[in-house]
């Protein structure tokens, strides 16, 4: 053969590359990822399950090697890996993953705690389950389509003659190409009420379908939260999220978790427990423990530190940030029962799969009445063989070939000429023609019942009814997940959870801040960074906010325990607040939310206000204190006792001091604020003095005024000398106190 006997064809690397992704996509869509509406299977489970009753692994049979069922899936049906197939049939017996297994395993087969915990195969054993006989019971009865093969020596079903919908029963998710499918188990009971329903009112809404399906119903048990009116959307779009939360009650001062969210572990949940009383976040837990055994696979007791810990809002937290609430996702993805992928509501779900079943009981009783006829065509000819048995021996004996002879002589088919030949002589007493007539009278009856059924679209629809009834009598059983309403869960805050000290935020000239615990720390012996050093201390509570003010009269706002502890040079404020150029921070303050605050630029206006206003969530910083053109602001001043005692004391660069009743000063959120003293004088330059310091002074306190290395006190009998009005000018301090450069309060 040469080169030139062989056919080329040439197409364009993309559409080739086009042409196999999609041949691959469908592949994985159809055969792999989603389930059949039909049975409620993908084809590893539905040829694990097949293998299994052709090894005559029924629910009564003894168990055989898991190793053995997987050699015969792998030899016969489903050529893949060994290990994706074990793990299949590994789900199909687990109870907590299945609402309905349809295996029965013996040995390990993985726990609620670890559910890929199983042993290998060659350890385990199974057989089918008493449920899968709804999957496979009619499966001989002509009622599903086979296909070869993947190397064409045999036969498999295309599908099982579920006699309940399975794809809602047990549910299913996959992954494919595009597109994936999560789909939650249900009540059995629930379901064939929905069904029941459906046949008896076609057009029925899914509101009224939602009277008898409540919603999904886990192994798990636990509870499911999503409220009613969620859940019915989710029935009728066939997409939504579910969400589920789980069980506790008290016990002897304890907290004892019994049901778990769908395919969460005891032991993540108490790993995450026990992270965060680690971390210092679950001051108000003791201890946490996993007290499952085989009666109780799941027991988790959480210890609170005392009795006067509010339970309810511990569980709250424990909700919102474990996963003892989890949400889980909804989308009804499968084949239809037109062969192609869809995502559809429970109504659209429940009228395919009952179109379906009506088709597999129809071909089940067409199949036999094939066989009712052909027996009673057989029994027939049985019976003119009894009427005529002298005869006919008569030509067995003579002829060396009777068939015809006897097909000739009696008017036989060949069927039941072969019959009359098959006899044995123990078969021609009286007896046994009693039998025969008996058997033709119930088979004559058999036919004619199961005509009517087919010739009738109610008694079709009847006998599935009570198909049904008799199947959920069999294998129902009560709804373990539970449908309630509850509370939002809120987690408690940072804050709130961190035991309460006393700490003091140090800020740097160059914008450095560290956090020390404690009050009793200095400052200014602290190490700075070369060319650094101490600019601002503020004594407070880690319970409390950090407040720090720039150049520019903005604030903002951060939680002291993110900062590092005072033994290294600590981080810079511009790594956690957006600044703008040639700006830098001046002071840093903490208090009560509604304590109050005087702030003051050089200008010489200021106004109170409280410590909650400078507070702000924005990176960028909160514009509170509005300066005139060249002013800068003052350090703000914290009132610390009762405002009606105070008198506010305003000292200039120039040495002028002015004192006045603290009542004459506004109060606003933000702003420029109100004159508190005049600064520029006509025998003076415009900007030549300017307010340096603010001073709060009670009614018994003296005032310290510090130039360089000498100081002058104000006693409150000297103060009232330089009493005025908000706004003047302000009295001139003792000669050599023309330049302060501090003032304290004593």
């Amino acid at each position: 053969m040469t080169q030139a006997d062989f056919q080329t064809e040439t197409i364009p690397i993309e559409v080739f590359s086009e042409q196999s992704y999609l041949n691959y996509a469908m592949y994985v869509i159809m055969d792999r990822a989603l389930p059949f509406l039909g049975d409620g299977l993908k084809p590893v489970h539905r040829r694990i399950l097949y293998a299994m009753s052709e090894l005559g692994l029924s629910a009564p049979a003894k168990f055989k090697k898991a190793a053995r069922t997987i050699g015969d899936v792998l030899g016969k049906f489903h050529p893949h890996g060994d290990t994706a197939c074990y793990e299949a049939m590994v789900l199909m017996a687990q109870p907590f993953s299945y609402r309905y297994p349809l295996i029965e395993g013996q040995g390990n087969w993985g726990s609620i705690d670890d559910p890929k915990s199983f042993a290998a195969m060659r350890y385990t054993e199974a057989r089918l389950s008493p449920y899968a006989e709804l999957l496979l019971s009619e499966l001989g009865m002509g009622t599903v389509e086979w296909g070869p093969n993947f190397d064409g020596t045999l036969d498999e079903p295309l599908f099982l003659p579920a006699r309940l919908p399975n794809v809602l029963l047990n549910g299913g998710s996959g992954i494919a190409v595009g597109m994936a499918t999560d789909i939650p188990p249900h009540n059995m009971n629930e379901i064939i009420a929905a069904c029941i329903h459906l046949l008896d009112n076609p057009k029925a809404t899914v509101e009224e379908l939602c009277q008898h399906v409540k919603g999904p119903d886990y192994p798990a048990g636990a509870e499911i939260i999503t409220a009613a009116e969620e859940i019915v959307a989710i029935y009728r779009q066939g997409t939504g999220s579910i969400r589920m939360r789980a069980v506790w009650q008290r016990e002897n001062g304890d907290i004892v978790i019994s049901a778990l969210p769908y395919q969460v572990s005891p032991t993540k949940v108490i790993e995450q427990i026990a992270q965060q009383m680690q971390q210092k976040l679950l001051p108000m837990v003791a201890d946490v423990r996993d007290e499952g055994d085989s009666d109780a696979p799941v027991r988790v007791v959480i210890t609170p530190r005392s009795n006067r810990v509010d339970v309810d809002e511990l569980m709250s937290h424990l909700f919102a940030t474990t996963s003892l609430e989890n949400s889980y996702k909804v989308n009804m993805n499968m084949i239809g029962s037109g062969r192609k992928p869809q995502v559809a509501g429970l109504g659209r779900i429940l009228d395919e799969w009952l179109e379906f079943r009506k088709q597999v009981v129809r071909r089940r009783l067409e199949h036999r009445l094939a066989q009712v006829l052909d027996r009673l065509h057989v029994l027939a000819g049985l019976l003119i063989a009894f009427s005529n048995l002298d005869k006919i021996i008569k030509i067995i004996r003579a002829s060396d070939d009777p068939k015809p002879e006897l097909m000739k002589a009696f008017k036989l088919s060949e069927r039941q000429a072969e019959a009359i030949l098959q006899l044995r002589l123990r078969q021609l007493a009286r007896l046994e023609e009693e039998k025969l007539k008996k058997e033709a009278k119930e088979l004559a009856a058999e036919k004619e019942e199961i005509e009517k059924v087919l010739s009738s679209a109610t008694r079709l629809k009847n006998l599935i009814k009570k198909e049904l009834m008799a199947d959920g009598k069999k294998f129902g059983d009560d709804r373990r997940t539970r449908i309630v309403a509850r509370a939002e869960a809120k987690a408690i805050s940072k804050t709130e959870l961190t035991p309460v000290e006393p700490v003091t935020v140090i800020l740097s000239k160059m914008g450095w801040v560290r956090t020390a615990k404690g009050h009793d720390i200095q400052p200014a012996e602290l190490i700075y960074k070369a060319g650094d050093e101490f600019l601002s201390a503020a004594a407070g509570r880690n319970n409390q906010t950090a407040i720090f003010m720039d150049s520019n009269g903005r604030t903002y706002a951060a939680d002291p325990n993110t900062f590092p502890t005072a033994r290294g040079y600590g981080i810079p404020l511009t790594g956690l607040f957006t600044i703008d150029s040639g700006t830098h921070f001046i002071s840093v303050l903490m208090a009560e939310p509604e304590q109050k605050v005087i702030v003051a630029s050089t200008a010489g206006y200021g106004f109170i206000s409280t410590v909650q206003e400078m507070y702000t969530r924005n990176t960028k910083g909160k514009t509170f204190l509005n300066l005139p053109e060249g002013a800068q602001p003052l350090p703000p001043v914290l009132l610390t006792s009762q405002v009606e005692e105070f008198q506010i004391v305003a000292i200039t660069q120039q040495g002028r001091l002015l004192a006045f009743g603290i009542a004459a000063l506004a109060q606003m959120p933000k702003g420029k604020g109100n004159k508190i003293i005049h600064v520029q004088s006509k025998n003076l330059k415009a900007g030549a003095d300017s307010l340096s310091f603010i001073a709060c002074l009670g009614s018994q306190q003296k005032l310290i005024i510090a130039a360089g290395k000498r100081t002058f006190t104000l006693t409150p009998e000297m103060l009232k000398e330089f009493c005025g009005e908000r706004g003047a000018r302000g009295s001139k301090l003792p000669r050599g106190f023309q330049n302060v450069s501090g003032v304290s309060i004593e």
